[in-house]
């Protein structure tokens, strides 16, 4: 994979979705084209969040509270100084505040995919602890980006390749856009 110029270098990427959206292809992907460094906030859940998934029940937000407080310390440039991309799931927007509030001009990639490409990809692929009945609880907790938050929405059932050209342009676009306004 070829670096490309990075559309935001200072900036924090949150790569959110629900689980099968391709959160950490794209993520890992991203990372590695800006010369970023690559999170995955699914590593960062504690141990009884986990189980709690894997036994087949979702988070609440109690839940959700103490490991997103972890993913926001995370947004923070490394002991580089690279800025990271993160996968987060950031279901909520009251989620997408929380991560904010650490990093306010943390720029999210919402990867939008149909509810059947979804059950296609969770069905087929074994999760440490996402089992496939938990996607209908994601589906019903997501809400999509607002116009006034920063980000892009994508179809995330395009190859990845083209995948990155399509966030690639949307992030350039968004970041010039406020550049000039």
């Amino acid at each position: 994979m070829t670096s490309v110029v990075d559309p935001a270098p200072d900036t924090p990427v949150v790569v959110m979705g629900v689980s099968g959206s391709g959160k950490t292809t794209m993520g890992s992907a991203l990372a590695e084209r800006w010369g970023r460094t690559f999170v995955d906030a699914d590593d960062l859940h504690p141990a009884a969040n986990k189980a709690k998934m894997a036994s087949g029940v979702p988070l609440d937000d109690d839940d959700r509270a103490p490991w997103l407080a972890v993913v926001s310390a995370r947004l923070n440039a490394d002991d580089r100084g690279t800025v990271p991309v993160i996968a987060c799931s950031a279901l909520k927007k009251k989620y997408r505040d929380m991560l904010r509030a650490s990093a306010p001009r943390t720029l999210f990639v919402h990867l939008d995919v149909d509810a059947d490409t979804l059950g296609d990809r969770v069905s087929s692929r074994a999760h440490e602890y996402m089992p496939p009945s938990l996607l209908k609880s994601q589906l019903a907790t997501l809400e999509t980006l607002l116009p006034a938050e920063r980000g892009v929405t994508v179809n995330a059932a395009a190859p990845v390749e083209e995948l990155l050209e399509t966030i690639d342009a949307a992030m350039t676009s968004r970041v010039e856009a406020e550049r000039t306004s």
